[in-house]
């Protein structure tokens, strides 16, 4: 693990020295490892990440794909999204020129409860701003993702076999309710959205608690409107999700069926990380996950 470690940090430099020659380089750090993909800090001013998509043509796609994305993003969206500094596709590297802030996965979660609100609604501010372009405008540059529910479900329920041994007893009579239940119903229009839009990709100035950016766009689709929204249910609570609703372009009765859609996602994406969590050794998804069980399944 030391061993590999080392060898990235040394890909960092030689990426860096490459594709910004005469630039001086003082520190290479780790920054964050997610399911998708693992960063590096540079001086503190620099993120260089890696893909970590074993396929060497997808990962090319991957990465050349989420350039033309942030590019496209950035001229629609209300908060501050990362511009790339050079991509190099062939190797999974995407650079940019660091956000300031501060993950929202990594600040105490009581801390985020009392400001999860306000967070929410400017998040909610820009999925509006999202959802509003055109799908045509992004044809040919994102997927379209369009899962059923009784997948989602389905998903849901294997997720919960390998980990039902590590929710609390008193939640495990709710989330089995709920994955015997019928799904919402999944009729909706797509939009242009995040698409995964959990606490650990948006970025909080630490002392005013300003949302200060949005990272990692690289699973960015056409999807269902109440996926985002979906997340911010579950990594802030309900509260927080009708703040985010709040704002959107939807009427009430629109808005009714995509706050239902969304607790559900909420709910499936809970078990979803719990997996994960418990999978790679992620603590703070796991701690992230357990805690939002009081308002996804209360007893």
């Amino acid at each position: 693990m030391a061993s590999r470690s080392r060898d990235r940090v040394a890909d960092v430099r030689t990426v860096v020295g490459a594709h910004m020659p005469g630039r001086r380089i003082e520190s290479v750090s780790p920054l964050g490892e997610g399911q998708d993909n693992v960063a590096y800090e540079v001086d503190g001013e620099l993120v260089v990440r890696f893909s970590k998509e074993p396929d060497p043509a997808r990962r090319t796609t991957l990465v050349e794909h989420e350039a033309r994305v942030l590019a496209a993003v950035a001229a629609v969206s209300p908060l501050p999204v990362p511009e790339p500094a050079f991509t190099v596709a062939e190797r999974g590297c995407l650079a940019y020129r660091k956000l300031p802030g501060v993950p929202l996965l990594e600040m105490p979660h009581h801390l985020r409860a009392a400001h999860g609100t306000s967070i929410a609604a400017g998040l909610g501010e820009m999925l509006t701003a999202l959802h509003a372009v055109p799908v045509d405008r992004f044809a040919g540059l994102v997927e379209v993702d369009r899962q059923p529910l009784a997948e989602w479900l389905r998903e849901a329920s294997e997720n919960y076999l390998t980990v039902a041994g590590q929710v609390p007893a008193a939640h495990r009579g709710p989330v089995e309710a709920f994955l015997r239940a019928t799904p919402p119903h999944d009729g909706f229009t797509p939009v242009f959205s995040h698409n995964d839009l959990g606490i650990e990709h948006v970025l909080v100035d630490p002392v005013s608690w300003a949302v200060t950016g949005v990272i990692d766009w690289s699973d960015a689709a056409i999807v269902d409107p109440a996926y985002d929204f979906g997340l911010l249910h579950r990594d802030l609570g309900p509260a927080a999700a009708r703040a985010a609703l709040s704002g959107s372009r939807f009427d009430a009765a629109e808005r009714a069926l995509l706050g239902e859609r969304a607790a559900f996602y909420a709910r499936c994406g809970a078990l979803e990380d719990l997996a994960y969590g418990i999978g790679a050794a992620r603590g703070k998804y796991v701690d992230n996950s357990l805690a939002a069980m009081a308002w996804l399944f209360p007893p």
